[in-house]
C-alpha cells in the first residue's frame, strides 16, 4: 500500500511526509525532556534580620523577596549572609543571585578564591554588601529579589539572613571598627561635608596578617570587593597595619566614595609566607582563619592655606641664606677697602717720610706684607721639615728670587712654571717629573708648574662636562616620572610608589606634592653656590689683570671649574630627586643617588687638586670613573639582594681599586701599570722589607692611605658578610667614608703643618657638623622603603610634624641640602689663610 502510495504521488511527496514524521518525533522528545525538568519555583514574602534555613536541590528553587524604603538624605546598607551547612557541597554548590532595580549580585557558596599557582580556596560562609543606587526622590520603595538554586541532585542545606547596616555611612573624624575575611569583604560610603575638598582615609589593624587590600571606589553598581576584582576600579593600596588614601573631591562627581575592605585569600603580597604549595592540581585548601580587625576613619586633609604657607616656609628658609649670603658679603668687602686703606695710608708714616716714592708705595707696602706673613707663617713649621724643604730646592735649582724680578714676568707665567719647550727630549720632562714629585717634602710651588691657562681650561671641562651629562641624564628622567605618575593615576595602584602615604599631598597629578617641593633647597642652595664662586672667579681675574702678586704667586692656585661643577652637581640632585619622589620605587632609585655619588667624587677631587693642581684627574678620567661607580649601583640594586657571587664579584673589585688608587697617590702617578710590575713589587719588598728595614719615605701619605685602605677593605667585609638589601645607600656610604677621611686628614695636616682656619672657614665646619647631625638623624627615621613589599613600607608612615605640610624625609631634604651647601663652602673658604703666603712654603701633604 505504501509502495502504491509512493509511485502514486512521487519521491517529492514521499520526502516531505518523512521530514514531517520527523520533525513530529523531535516535538515529542522536546516536550518529554521538558516535562522532566521543570522545577518547583517557590517565592517568598522575606524579611530583615530573619534567619531562613532552607534545603535546595535541582527540583526547585526559591524566591526572597525584600522591600525596603531607601530615602535620599539617610543611606543605609544591606549585607546579606549566607552559610553552607551540608558537607560536600564543593562539587555543586548553590548560586545566590540577588536582582536589584539597578543591579545584579550573583555568587557561589561555596565561594571559591584562586592564589597564586592556581590554588583554590573554599569558603563556605559568604557575607555581602548589596550596593545602593542612588535615588531621586525622597523617600521611595525598593525591591530586590534573592534567587537560590544548584544543580545538585542531593539537597544541600543553607542559612540566609539579610540585615540592614545602620553604620554604613562614615562620619568625619569618627573611628569605626568592624571585621572582614577573604569572603566577607565590607564596604562603607562616605560624603564630602561642605568646605572639604580633600579627604584622607586611614585603616589601622593591630595584626599584621592577613594580608588585606583598602580600595576607595566612585559610587556605582557593581562594587568590586572580592580579591580577584577589587583592583579593577578606583585606587587601592595592600596593607598588613596600616593603610592611608587621599582622596580629592574632584575626582569624584557625586560627592561621595566607597571605602572598600578586602582580606586577601594569601600573604604573599605583603611579604608574608606562602603557607600551602599545591600537591595536585585540582586540591582544595583550607586557609583556615583569616578573619581580620580594623578600624576606619576619614579626617580632612590641610587645606590650600596650608599649601601657600607650606611654600613660603620653603622658600623664606632658603631666600634667608641669599640674604645672609649678601650681608656677609657686605661686610666683608667694606673690611677688605678699610684694609687697603691702612695699608695704602698707615697713621704714623707719610710715603715722603718712607723714602718710597708714592707711585710705589702700595706695591712696596704689599710685597712687605707678604714678606712678613710668609716668614711668621714659616716660623710655625718644623725645623727639619724647613731644612729639607731649603736643601731640596738647593739641589734641584729652587732658590729664592727677588720680587722685582718677578713683577717684570708675564702674568700667563708663574715662578715655577716649566713649559715643554725647555727641554729638548719628552724623556728629560719625566725626569725632571721623578725628580720633584719623589721629593720628601714637596711645596705646592713643586705641584703648579703648568701653565695657568691649560690647567683653567682642564678645570672648567668638569663643569662642562657635568652641565652635558645632567641634560642627557634629566630628559629621560621627567619623561619616565611623568609615565609613572601617569600609570598610578590611570591604574589607581598606590602600590607602585613608595610615599609616606600618611603625609603625601596631592597637587593636580603629582600624588605627593611636599616631597617634591622640599628638593627646592638644593636648587636655590646650588644656584647661590655659583654665584659666590663667580664673585670670587672674578675678583681673581681682576687681580690677575693687575698683576697681583698675591693672585700670581702666593697662596693656593685658584681653578674654579671644579667648584662650578659641584654647584651644578647640587642643583641637578635637587631635581632628580624631586623627579624621583614624584613616584619613588625600586626601578628608579638610582635617579635619588646618581648625582649623589658625583658630588661625592667632586669633593675628593676638589680636596686634592688643592696641593696637586698639576697632577689631579682629568675631568674625562673622573666621570668615567664615577659613571663606573653608578654602573655597579644599578647592578647591586637589580642582581645584589642575596646573589654572593655578585658581592664577591663587587668586594675583590673593591679591594683591587683601593690598592691601585693608593698606590697612584703615593707615588704621586709615577709609577706604571704593565708587565714589570709585579717584578718591580718584589724588588722593593726585598730592598726595603728584606734587604734593609727602612720605614716609608712619605710618612704621612702611608698613614692616610693604611687608614683608607683599614677602612674600605672593612666596609668590602661588611657587604660579603652581611649582603645587604640597600646596595646603592651601601655604595654611597663607601664614598662618604672615603671623603670623611680624606677631609679629615685635610684638616689635621693644615694645623700640624702651622696653618690656621680663619673665622668664617671655622664657622662653616662647625655649622656644617651640627647641621649633618640632625639631617642624619632625620634621615635614618626611614618613613618608607622599597627594599620591602609596599604594604611593609606602609608601616614605617608617619604623620606630618612641620605646618601639617612636611613630613621627616622633607626635613632631611631641607637639613642636607643646607649641609651640603655649608661643606661646598667650607672647601672654598678652608685655605684662605694662605693666600699671602708664597707657593714654595706651603706644603704638599
Amino acid at each position: 500500500m505504501v509502495l502504491r502510495s509512493c509511485c502514486k504521488f512521487g519521491p517529492v511527496s514521499v520526502l516531505f511526509r518523512l521530514g514531517y514524521l520527523a520533525l513530529l518525533l523531535l516535538c515529542v522528545t522536546h516536550l518529554r525532556c521538558a516535562r522532566a525538568e521543570t522545577k518547583t519555583v517557590v517565592q517568598k514574602d522575606a524579611e530583615f534580620d530573619v534567619t531562613y534555613n532552607d534545603t535546595v536541590t535541582s527540583d526547585n528553587q526559591t524566591i526572597y523577596a525584600f522591600n525596603h524604603t531607601v530615602s535620599r538624605n539617610k543611606t543605609e546598607g544591606v549585607r546579606v549572609t549566607v552559610d553552607v551547612l551540608s558537607e560536600g557541597a564543593e562539587s555543586s554548590p548553590i548560586l545566590f543571585v540577588v536582582r536589584q532595580k539597578q543591579a545584579v549580585l550573583s555568587f557561589q557558596v561555596p565561594l571559591i578564591l584562586r592564589g597564586l599557582y592556581q590554588r583554590k580556596y573554599p569558603y563556605a560562609h559568604v557575607g555581602r554588601t548589596l550596593c545602593q543606587p542612588p535615588t531621586r526622590t525622597l523617600s521611595e520603595t525598593q525591591y530586590f529579589f534573592v534567587d537560590v538554586s544548584t544543580l545538585s541532585s542531593l539537597g544541600t542545606h543553607y542559612q540566609l539572613r539579610i540585615s540592614r547596616v545602620d553604620s554604613f555611612t562614615l562620619h568625619t573624624d569618627k573611628k569605626f571598627s568592624f571585621t572582614a575575611s577573604p569572603s566577607q569583604p565590607q564596604y562603607f560610603k562616605y560624603v564630602f561635608p561642605d568646605g572639604v575638598d580633600t579627604a584622607i582615609v586611614k585603616v589601622n589593624s593591630e595584626m599584621t596578617f592577613p594580608c588585606s587590600v583598602m580600595s576607595i571606589q566612585d559610587i556605582q553598581c557593581p562594587v568590586y570587593d572580592l580579591d580577584n576584582n577589587v583592583a579593577f576600579i578606583g585606587m587601592y593600596q595592600t596593607m598588613t597595619k596600616t593603610a592611608a588614601i587621599t582622596v580629592q573631591r574632584k575626582d569624584f562627581p557625586s560627592n561621595s566614595f566607597y571605602v572598600v575592605v578586602v582580606v586577601k585569600t594569601e600573604d604573599e603580597a605583603c611579604g608574608g609566607p606562602l603557607r600551602f604549595y599545591p600537591l595536585r592540581p585540582d586540591e582544595l585548601i583550607d586557609a583556615g582563619n583569616r578573619s581580620k580587625t580594623l578600624d576606619v576613619v576619614v579626617s580632612p586633609a590641610i587645606s590650600s592655606d596650608v599649601y601657600v604657607m607650606g611654600m613660603l616656609f620653603c622658600l623664606g628658609i632658603f631666600l634667608s641664606f641669599y640674604l645672609l649670603t649678601f650681608l656677609v658679603a657686605c661686610v666683608e668687602n667694606k673690611r677688605m677697602h678699610r684694609r687697603r686703606e691702612g695699608l695704602l695710608n698707615p697713621a704714623d708714616m707719610s710715603p715722603a717720610e718712607t723714602g718710597i716714592p708714592a707711585t710705589h708705595h702700595n706695591g712696596t707696602l704689599r710685597s712687605l706684607f707678604n714678606v712678613v706673613s710668609t716668614a711668621d707663617n714659616a716660623s710655625t713649621l718644623s725645623s727639619e721639615a724647613i731644612t729639607d724643604s731649603i736643601a731640596s730646592d738647593a739641589n734641584y735649582g729652587y732658590m729664592e728670587r727677588s720680587l722685582e724680578s718677578v713683577t717684570g714676568r708675564s702674568r700667563q707665567e708663574s715662578l715655577s712654571s716649566i713649559e715643554e719647550d725647555d727641554y729638548d727630549t719628552l724623556a728629560d720632562i719625566d725626569s725632571d717629573k721623578n725628580i720633584v714629585r719623589t721629593k720628601k717634602y714637596l711645596c705646592v710651588s713643586d705641584l703648579a708648574r703648568k701653565d695657568k691657562r691649560v690647567l683653567s681650561k682642564k678645570y672648567q671641562i668638569y663643569f662642562w662636562n657635568i652641565a652635558t651629562i645632567g641634560v642627557f641624564y634629566a630628559l629621560p628622567v621627567i619623561q619616565l616620572v611623568i609615565t609613572y605618575q601617569t600609570v598610578v593615576n590611570v591604574t589607581g595602584n598606590q602600590d607602585i610608589c613608595y610615599y609616606n602615604f600618611l603625609c603625601a599631598h596631592p597637587l593636580g597629578n603629582l600624588s605627593a606634592f611636599n616631597n617634591i617641593l622640599s628638593n627646592l633647597g638644593y636648587v636655590m642652595l646650588g644656584l647661590l653656590f655659583l654665584l659666590i664662586v663667580l664673585q670670587r672667579d672674578i675678583i681673581h681675574s681682576r687681580a690677575l689683570d693687575r698683576h697681583d702678586l698675591n693672585a700670581l704667586e702666593c697662596g693656593i692656585p685658584k681653578h674654579f671649574g671644579l667648584f662650578y661643577a659641584m654647584g651644578t652637581a647640587l642643583m641637578m640632585e635637587g631635581l632628580l630627586s624631586a623627579c624621583y619622589h614624584v613616584c619613588p620605587n625600586y626601578t628608579n632609585f638610582q635617579f635619588d643617588t646618581s648625582f649623589m655619588y658625583m658630588i661625592a667624587g667632586l669633593c675628593v677631587l676638589k680636596l686634592y687638586q688643592k696641593r696637586h693642581p698639576d697632577i689631579n684627574a682629568s675631568a674625562y678620567t673622573a666621570y668615567a670613573c664615577l659613571a663606573a661607580v653608578i654602573f655597579f649601583s644599578v647592578l647591586g640594586v637589580v642582581f645584589g639582594k642575596g646573589n654572593m657571587v655578585f658581592w664577591i664579584i663587587f668586594s675583590v673589585l673593591h679591594i683591587l681599586a683601593t690598592m691601585l688608587l693608593s698606590t697612584q697617590l703615593y707615588y704621586m702617578g709615577r709609577w706604571r701599570l704593565d708587565s714589570g710590575i709585579l717584578r718591580r713589587i718584589v724588588y722593593v719588598i726585598y730592598t726595603d722589607c728584606i734587604r734593609q728595614c727602612s720605614g716609608p719615605m712619605y710618612i704621612d701619605r702611608m698613614v692616610l692611605l693604611v687608614m683608607g685602605n683599614i677602612v674600605n677593605w672593612s666596609l668590602a667585609a661588611y657587604g660579603l658578610l652581611k649582603t645587604p638589601n640597600d646596595f646603592a645607600s651601601y655604595l654611597l656610604a663607601i664614598a662618604i667614608c672615603n671623603l670623611l677621611l680624606y677631609f679629615a686628614f685635610y684638616i689635621i695636616m693644615k694645623l700640624r703643618s702651622g696653618e690656621r682656619i680663619q673665622c668664617m672657614a671655622m664657622v662653616c665646619i662647625l655649622f656644617t657638623a651640627v647641621v649633618w647631625g640632625f639631617a642624619l638623624f632625620f634621615f635614618f627615621q626611614g618613613l618608607s622603603t622599597w627594599q620591602k613589599t609596599p604594604a611593609e613600607s606602609q608601616e614605617h608612615n608617619r604623620d606630618c610634624i612641620v605646618l601639617s605640610f612636611f613630613d621627616d624625609h622633607d626635613i632631611w631634604h631641607f637639613l642636607s641640602s643646607i649641609a651640603m651647601f655649608g661643606s661646598f663652602l667650607v672647601l672654598l673658604t678652608m685655605d684662605d689663610d694662605l693666600d699671602d703666603v708664597q707657593r714654595d712654603k706651603i706644603f704638599v701633604f
